[in-house]
Formats: C-alpha cells, structure tokens, sequence
C-alpha cells in the first residue's frame, strides 16, 4: 500500500538530508555505508552537498533502514538535527531575514528546492501563523511517517534557530497516530509546544505560531547577504525552466499560495521575470499560466472541500471568488457536479 497525493512520480530530491540517517545509526555501532551498498547507492552522495537521489531509492532505503534495525524512531532523530541552515541558499536567506513571516514566506515559496516530495504552505491571520506540509508524492506508509516525523520536529527545530530565545508557543499536529517513541521526543526543544497526534483526515504536519510573526524580528539580518542568496534560488528556478520543468515550478508556487492566487503579473514579479517571459517558458511546454491556475484552483478547492473545515462560502472567499454562486459555477464547469456533492462523495466511507 502507498499515500498518493498530487502526481510527481519519482523526484529528485536533495541528499544531504539523509547523512543525518547516517550519523545516528553510526553512533549506534550500524555499518550505514553496507546498508548503502545493499541498496545500490555510493556513500559518497550522501557527503556531496550538490548530490540528488529519487525519491524511490529514499523511500526502500527508509524500508531497508526500518527493517536492518527495527527503529521507527528515526524520522524524530533526524528531524530534531535539521536546521535552517541544511536548507543551503534557502536557508541562508532566512536567517537574514527581517522578521520570522518573510522568513517562511521565502521558505513557503522556494520549498522544492528543500523537499520536492513535499509541499509547504504557509499562512498568516492578524495574531498567528501557520506552516502546513503534505505529500506531493507517492510513497510508502514506513517512508511516509518517518518524513512527517522528520518534517515535524525540523519545523519546530528552524523556528527555534531563528527566533532564538522569543519562540512564540505552538501547536505541532501531526495526522500519524501517536508513536510507542512519542516520550522520547524532545522536551527541550519541544518547550511551549502543544504536541497533539492523529490529527486531521490526509496525511500531514502543521504547525500554528501563536503570535503574529511579523512581530518577531531576526537578529542576523542582513539585506546584502540577502540578495545574494536570493538571486541564486532564482537562478536554480531558471534552470528549471531551461530543463523544460518550469511549468512544474508555476503548479508548485500556486500551490503554495493560502489565499487566492496571484495574477499573472503578481506571479511573474514573484519569480523576479518579465509576464512575457513567463508566459513564453510555460508555452514551450505546452500550456499557459490560465490553464495551470484553472487546475489548481480546482485541487486546492477540491483539498478544503474535503476536509470540511470551511463552508463552501469560505472556500470560495479563500480563493479568490466573490461569492459562493461563483464559485460553484466555476466548480460544477470543471467537475461536472457541484461543491456540496464533492463534499458528500468526499466524506462517503
């Protein structure tokens, strides 16, 4: 049995993550670089911070890791090492943000970079925030909890490494049920954290900042180091457009956004290039940004109407409608039934 979300079949992600794998199964006394070696993967890519594998070969050496050892605990381990700082140029850009909101802003929106396996979302209301994170592609259940796990405790590890000392409270939710290694995690690093397990209908991690973060300024700002970092994440954006990827690159920013979706020169302004160029790059791979917006507008509606924690009015205000009347029309064009119906079908056991 596999989780399936959005499709992305097999994709490459960074390999550095991993390492951390290593690092603790070697302090237990486990050869990590024979269990490598049986999975056909050369040690050497996990100590080359440029290295990627697929994420197929990620998910069987997780099963292979799971069954040499019997610990499930290992997503919590890794997850609780990962700082900001593992997250290269991305991370670098954080930690000289201004405030803690442009800081996962940027995060939110270059997070393929991070994990393309994963989608990040983040939100903010007048007195919070929030970083919600899901699948985007298929993999086991082993692999999946001990991503959610990993996800879960280096979300809280990189709020802690930027706001050092002014971490506000908060609510990690995690959708696994509560593990046999749940006391064993962190108390430290999980001080002022509600903790809650099994929560929510898909699968996922989010976690709610309980104050406004565009309060919490980072000391280690720095404008200049900024940009720096920043046009190199554009750069790595306009390799993916060259390798005839960027279509996938304009899905995933979409998908990113909380609330309504940006126009299309609020889009390409985001992606620091011109609305022609834009839409260019997207007609080199056969589609435009009305037709990519349309799709995932539909999914993003589809995700919230499933869920069932918004009236079909608020999931048409959310994304951009001015009424539900709207937003059922454009739904009902799509679907070919209405948002109640999709509701009802969703929650059908």
């Amino acid at each position: 049995m596999s989780i399936a979300s959005a499709p992305d079949a097999d994709p490459r992600v960074p390999a550095r993550y991993y390492a951390r794998l290593g690092e603790i199964l070697v302090q237990q006394g486990v050869d990590f670089t024979a269990l490598l070696r049986a999975q056909k993967l050369s040690p050497s890519l996990l100590s080359d911070p440029e290295a990627t594998l697929r994420f197929s070969q990620v998910d069987q050496l997780v099963q292979y890791v799971f069954a040499s050892t019997g610990r499930a605990d290992l997503g919590m381990e890794v997850g609780r090492l990962l700082t900001a700082s593992a997250h290269s140029f991305v991370g670098f850009v954080m930690f000289n943000s201004d405030t803690l909101d442009q800081a996962l802003r940027f995060e939110a929106q270059y997070f393929r970079l991070i994990m393309p396996s994963f989608r990040m979302r983040y939100s903010r209301s007048p007195d919070s925030g929030e970083m919600a994170f899901s699948p985007r592609t298929a993999m086991s259940p082993l692999c999946l909890h001990f991503h959610l796990e990993a996800i879960a405790m280096a979300a809280v590890r990189e709020i802690s490494d930027l706001t050092a000392e002014h971490r506000p409270p908060c609510i990690l939710e995690l959708s696994i049920p509560e593990p046999p290694h749940a006391p064993r995690y962190p108390r430290e690093l999980l001080r002022n954290v509600d903790l809650r397990f099994g929560v929510g209908s898909t699968p996922g991690v989010r976690l709610r900042l309980l104050d406004d973060p565009r309060r919490l300024r980072l000391t280690m700002a720095d404008p200049h180091a900024r940009r720096i970092a920043e046009d190199r994440c554009r750069a790595l954006v306009q390799q993916a457009a060259d390798g005839g990827r960027f279509a996938d690159w304009v899905a995933m920013t979409l998908r990113e956004v909380a609330e309504g979706l940006p126009s299309l020169a609020e889009l390409a302004a985001q992606l620091n290039i011109s609305t022609r160029t834009l839409n260019r790059y997207l007609a080199r791979e056969g589609t435009t940004y009305r037709a990519l917006a349309g799709r995932i507008q539909h999914e993003i509606a589809c995700e919230r109407l499933a869920s069932g924690a918004m009236s079909v009015t608020e999931v048409a205000y959310s994304l951009g409608f001015s009424d539900a009347a709207n937003f059922t029309r454009a739904f009902r064009s799509r679907a070919g039934y209405s948002p109640g119906a999709h509701r009802r079908m969703a929650a059908a056991p």
